[in-house]
């Protein structure tokens, strides 16, 4: 056995899983190589190269955020390095990314063989956490590509934009002409999308079954109309407005065309991205019910459990889908607790002040879409979730083990001998007020500011390493790129 690099003393290790204690006593946890190799009881300190004392604070496993936008509005090098900050200073120690060709990310069409290692190449050495790609197949060509991305690049997480090709990134629909960036004869649509499934499913039977495909559900047409509606009429503003532009029906109604899609395509992985509606779930909850064939996720952002159109700080909140009313708000929390949700993410877009609001700073269909909150993941699920009855044992499942199970990520999720020493620790007494000019992200305002948390992460070790302590990143980059397997 190779000899302790680290040892975390005194730590209440949360595990996931039904059997773990929401009450736990603490333990010590020793690392070697990267790797959690023993934890149990006064573990011997002898030859340890670092010891560090948790003082009873909550140990979680490292948090796999698997929903984020590195480099969507941002030159994606600067924004790897900023935005991974953000996720260390939250306890996010894995970062999923999606990235597609197009406007916004490198700016640039074409074949992903090209597209790929040029992103690569501008992450490189950057990262302060572990990272990974989820891409969206915009063209016939990305279709095509669907097996060499998988096997070259160990991409096995594809997405689609359902609202793409017939509405706006931001709420209008007059920005489409040169916003794919694909041919003239190339569309964009539900046969796409059909195509895309297909794809997959023929790589799922040739390459191996752990590939899936999200979406994000929104039906273009319904946003094209009530946006017109919503602005014609002028009596709603804000946030407020952009939830009505993009009502909660227009995500019902996508989802249950995906699901269907799904069915015909015999594909079985699906993923339902930031669900942030009462009728999005019950949408999510009827298809599975239909199709108990198809092996449904659900997730949420905590953007979408924490905030709505009047508690969220300005319209630096737009996001898509939109932020809802509280009693969408509510029943997201719900349905969480009744253990029909799968996963929490942050969905972090970061978006710069001169980039978010357009000239009229109020007009909220002129500002972008997105924001970041990858910094308040762990924190805002633990304090909002232990007020409410979450167990510390579903935090670790909904942050940690579902993502890793469902994306490929063999050896993370868990804090067990075996699995890569990423762990977080957690003050869950903690009593804090969001200020943006505390985060590293390079984004200078968000939606939660002035909000009050409940619990503080303190410290994160990234496979071993000490990358933030008592809250502030320390150390060079270190994230690694994770080169999934199908299989």
């Amino acid at each position: 056995m190779a000899a302790t690099d680290l040892l975390i003393r005194n730590a209440r290790v949360v595990r996931p899983g039904r059997n773990s204690s929401d009450d736990p006593e603490p333990v010590d946890i020793a690392v070697a190589d990267g790797v959690i190799t023993r934890i149990g009881p006064n573990v011997a300190a002898a030859g340890a190269n670092r010891v560090i004392d948790a003082d009873g604070r909550l140990a979680f496993p490292g948090v796999i955020d698997a929903h984020q936008h590195w480099g969507i509005y941002r030159e994606l090098s600067a924004d790897t390095e900023t935005e991974s900050r953000a996720c260390a200073q939250g306890g996010v120690t894995t970062s999923l990314t999606y990235l597609r060709t197009g406007r916004y990310y490198l700016n640039k069409g074409g074949a992903y063989r090209d597209f790929v290692p040029e992103a690569l190449d501008r992450m490189a050495g950057r990262a302060f956490v572990d990272h990974g790609l989820h891409l969206a197949p915009m063209t016939a060509e990305h279709i095509a590509e669907i097996p060499s991305l998988i096997k070259d690049f160990g991409v096995t997480s594809f997405k689609i934009f359902m609202f793409y090709g017939g509405h706006g990134l931001h709420g209008r629909s007059d920005d489409q002409a040169d916003f794919l960036m694909i041919g003239p004869d190339e569309r964009y649509d539900l046969a796409h999308f059909e195509f895309v499934m297909r794809a997959i499913q023929r790589a799922r039977q040739q390459l191996g079954d752990r590939l899936s495909l999200s979406l994000h559900c929104e039906t273009a047409e319904i946003m094209a109309a009530y946006t017109a509606l919503v602005e014609r009429e002028g009596t709603l503003t804000g946030l407020r407005a952009y939830s009505a532009s993009r009502p909660p029906h227009s995500e019902g109604l996508a989802i249950t065309m995906a699901s269907y899609l799904a069915h015909e395509t015999g594909l079985a992985n699906i993923n339902l991205l930031h669900l942030s509606s009462a009728k999005a779930i019950d949408a999510a909850l009827t298809m599975a019910k239909a199709f108990p064939h198809v092996d449904f996720r659900r997730e949420v952002t905590i953007g979408h459990l924490l905030a709505d159109v009047d508690t969220a700080h300005g319209l630096g909140g737009k996001v898509n889908p939109p932020l809802r009313e509280r009693a969408d708000v509510e029943a997201l929390w719900r349905h969480l607790l009744a253990g029909e949700i799968d996963w929490v993410v942050s969905d972090h877009a970061c978006c710069r002040d001169e980039q978010k609001f357009g000239a009229d700073r109020d007009d909220v269909f002129a500002a972008k879409s997105g924001f970041g909150g990858a910094e308040y993941l762990l924190p805002g699920l633990v304090g909002e979730g232990l007020k409410r009855g979450l167990p510390l044992s579903r935090i670790a499942e909904l942050t940690a083990r579902n993502p890793a199970q469902r994306y490929g990520l063999t050896g993370k999720g868990d804090i067990a001998p075996g699995f890569d020493a990423d762990i977080v620790l957690v003050d869950p007494d903690a009593r804090w007020i969001v200020r943006a000019a505390d985060s590293e992200s390079a984004q200078e305002y968000t939606p939660f500011e002035g909000f009050e948390m409940n619990a503080r992460v303190t410290d994160v070790f990234l496979r071993g390493h000490h990358i933030c302590a008592d809250g502030h990143v320390q150390g060079d980059p270190r994230g690694r790129y994770l080169h999934r397997t199908p299989a």
